[in-house]
C-alpha cells in the first residue's frame, strides 16, 4: 500500500452512508458504512438532516483511508439519493418540516407530500415534461420546491439561500463552490440539456418564477457541471480536516446513486475481446426496486420512460431511465404471505436461503415431470406483477397485480409455481421496456448488466437472460455504486482522460450469463409474453365494465 494511488468513493443511501478506498485500477479495498436518521412523523413525510448526513460521510471517509498517507488520496467522488436539501441566506440548515426544526432540512426522495404539486404541474403539458416520459413524479424536485412555496412560504420559501440535490450538497459541503452537476439537474429539476440553461416558461407556468427572479437561479444552481468534472480548489482546508485529506484533494461533480451505479455497469466488460460499446448495453440496478438504464448517441423519447437526459452520466451520450417500482420486496412479499413461509424459514432460516432452496427445488420438479425447462411448469400460471403500480413503460402508479391459475393447494410447490411465474413477470416487465425502447427508435440492446441484491439470484439472472433472449453479465465487482463514484474521482484528479475510459479501465471483467436461445424456448415466452400483455389489457377492460 506504501507509494500506491487510491480514490474515495462516497455512496449515501436511504438509510446509511458509505464509503469505499478504491485502487486507480478499480479494486475496491475497503469500505465503511454509517448510519442515518429518517424522521417519518406522519404517512408520506420523510425527512433528514444535512448535518446528520455529512457527519456520517466524515466517519466513513476516515475509517477507510486511516491505513494510507493522505497524500495517497488523489480524488474524491460523491454520489447519493435524489433528496432535496434546504439552507438559508447564511448557507446554514433550513427546516423544511411542519415541525420547523431546522435540524430536519432534508426532503426525501421517498417522501410523497407533493402529489398534488406534481398534479398541477402535469395538467400544463409543458414540453419539458417529454423528458420524463411525459409526466413528472412527485419524487421530483420541482414538485416538493412548489409544495415549499405553497405550504412553507414565510418560513421556508422567503429565507431560502439555496435548494440543492442531496448529491450537489455533498460536493458544495466538500468545496465550499456553489455548483450543481447536470445529472441532478436534468434528472430530477428539469434543466434543459439541450439548451444549457433553465426554462424560463417553464418555471413561470407552474408557479415558480421566483427561481428567476430571486438573484437569477441562484437558488436552484447558475453553474452546471458535466459528472467527474473537477471542482475548482478541490477539497476545502475546513472539509478536508473534517474528512482527514489534504485540501486541494480533487473533487468531482456528483452523480445520483443509480447513476453511479449504472456508470459502473455499463463500464464492465464480458470476454476480454469483446467491443461492447456503451451504447449496446443496459444497466439493471435491481434490489427492492429495480432502474434500467441505457445511453444513446442521440434522443430517444420513449413514453412512460423518463430522458432523454443529455450529459446525465456520459458527456454527449444521452441516458434513458426506466424502473420496476417493486421486485424484490414484492419476492419478498409473495413468500412471506404464503402459508409455508414460517416453517421454510425455520428449516431454512432466512430469505435468501429460501430463494436457494427454492430454486433447486423447481429443477426437481421439472426433472419428475420430464419437461425441457423449468420454465414449461408455469404453462397455466401467469402473473402481472405491478402490485405497487407500473414506473415504466406505462407510468402508471394506479395499476394492480393480477394472478391467473390459482389452485387450492398452499404446499411447497405450489409456493416455489407462483415464485417461477413473478420472476417470469418481473423478467416479462424488463422485456416490455426493451420493446418499447426499440419501437422508439433505439438501437437493440445486445448485453444486461445487473447488479444489486437480485444479481445473486440464479433463477433471476437466468429468466432474464432467456426472456430478453440477451446474456446477462455479472461483474466480479459487487460494489457498482461506490465503484462508480470512486471512477468520478479518478478522473476529477486526471488519471483518465475522460469518465468514459475511467469507466471502462476500471469497470473490471463479469460472468456472463448466456440464454436459451433454443426455438422451444424462445416460442414458449413468447406465447406467455402474449398472455403478460393481455393480462394488463384485461384490467383495462374490468375498468371500463365496472365504471359503466
Amino acid at each position: 500500500m506504501p507509494g500506491e494511488s487510491f480514490v474515495v468513493g462516497v455512496d449515501v443511501g436511504t438509510g446509511s452512508a458509505r464509503a469505499a478506498l478504491v485502487s486507480i485500477a478499480g479494486k475496491v479495498l475497503k469500505t465503511s458504512v454509517h448510519s442515518i436518521r429518517t424522521w417519518n412523523d406522519q404517512p408520506n413525510y420523510y425527512e433528514q438532516s444535512s448535518d446528520d448526513i455529512w457527519r456520517a460521510v466524515c466517519e466513513c471517509v476516515k475509517t477507510v483511508t486511516a491505513e494510507c498517507g493522505k497524500e495517497q488520496i488523489k480524488g474524491i467522488g460523491f454520489d447519493a439519493t435524489c433528496s432535496l436539501v434546504a439552507l438559508d441566506c447564511n448557507m446554514l440548515p433550513l427546516t423544511v418540516s411542519p415541525t420547523n426544526d431546522n435540524q430536519r432540512n432534508v426532503i426525501l426522495w421517498m417522501d410523497h407530500r407533493a402529489d398534488e404539486e406534481a398534479r398541477t404541474i402535469n395538467a400544463t403539458g409543458h414540453r419539458m415534461l417529454n423528458y420524463v416520459g411525459g409526466s413528472i413524479s412527485l419524487e421530483m424536485e420541482v414538485p416538493k420546491l412548489l409544495w415549499l412555496k405553497r405550504h412553507m412560504f414565510a418560513t421556508v420559501w422567503t429565507m431560502a439561500g439555496a435548494f440543492f440535490d442531496l448529491p450537489d450538497y455533498l460536493t458544495y459541503r466538500a468545496t465550499g463552490i456553489d455548483s450543481r452537476s447536470i445529472c441532478s439537474a436534468v434528472c430530477k429539476w428539469n434543466y434543459d440539456a439541450e439548451e444549457q440553461s433553465w426554462c424560463e416558461e417553464y418555471f413561470r407556468l407552474i408557479g415558480l418564477s421566483d427561481m428567476l427572479g430571486r438573484d437569477h437561479w441562484k437558488l436552484i444552481g447558475r453553474r452546471v457541471l458535466h459528472p467527474g468534472t473537477p471542482i475548482e480548489g478541490g477539497l476545502s482546508k475546513a472539509a478536508a480536516g473534517e474528512l482527514g485529506l489534504l485540501a486541494g484533494t480533487a473533487v468531482a461533480a456528483s452523480m445520483i446513486d443509480a447513476h453511479a451505479g449504472a456508470l459502473a455497469l455499463l463500464g464492465c466488460q464480458g470476454d476480454p475481446g469483446e467491443a461492447g460499446k456503451l451504447t449496446s448495453k443496459m444497466g439493471i440496478i435491481c434490489g427492492t426496486s429495480s432502474c434500467h438504464m441505457s445511453l444513446t448517441e442521440s434522443p430517444v423519447l420513449a413514453p412512460g420512460i423518463w430522458g432523454p437526459y443529455k450529459h446525465a452520466i456520459i458527456p454527449g451520450l444521452y441516458l434513458n431511465e426506466a424502473g420496476q417500482s417493486a421486485t424484490g420486496v414484492l419476492i419478498d412479499h409473495i413468500l412471506q404471505t404464503h402459508p409455508c413461509y414460517g416453517t421454510l424459514l425455520s428449516e431454512h432460516g432466512s430469505n435468501s436461503k429460501i430463494y436457494a432452496y427454492l430454486n433447486g427445488f423447481l429443477h426437481c420438479i421439472a426433472d419428475e415431470r420430464a419437461v425441457r425447462s423449468v420454465h414449461e411448469l408455469t404453462i397455466d400460471l401467469h402473473i402481472w406483477p405491478d402490485y405497487h403500480g407500473n414506473r415504466s413503460p406505462l407510468a402508471d402508479p394506479d395499476l394492480k397485480g393480477m394472478v391467473c391459475g390459482l389452485r387450492m393447494t398452499k404446499d411447497v410447490e405450489n409456493l416455489a409455481l407462483l415464485y417461477l411465474a413473478l420472476m417470469q413477470a418481473l423478467a416479462y416487465g424488463t422485456r416490455h421496456i426493451l420493446d418499447v425502447l426499440h419501437s422508439s427508435g433505439r438501437e437493440s440492446i445486445t448485453s444486461i448488466l445487473l447488479c444489486g441484491g437480485l444479481s445473486k439470484n440464479s433463477l433471476f439472472v437466468q429468466t432474464h437472460a432467456d426472456i430478453c433472449s440477451v446474456p446477462v453479465l455479472l461483474p466480479t465487482e459487487p460494489e457498482a455504486v461506490l465503484l462508480g463514484s470512486a471512477m468520478m474521482g479518478a478522473y476529477a484528479a486526471g488519471l483518465y482522460q475522460s469518465l468514459e475510459s475511467a469507466a471502462s479501465s476500471m469497470g473490471g471483467n463479469a460472468t456472463i450469463v448466456t440464454p436459451d436461445l433454443s426455438d422451444e424456448s424462445r416460442g414458449y415466452h413468447e406465447r406467455k409474453y402474449r398472455v403478460f400483455q393481455r393480462m394488463y389489457s384485461d384490467q383495462r377492460a374490468y375498468e371500463r365494465i365496472m365504471k359503466g
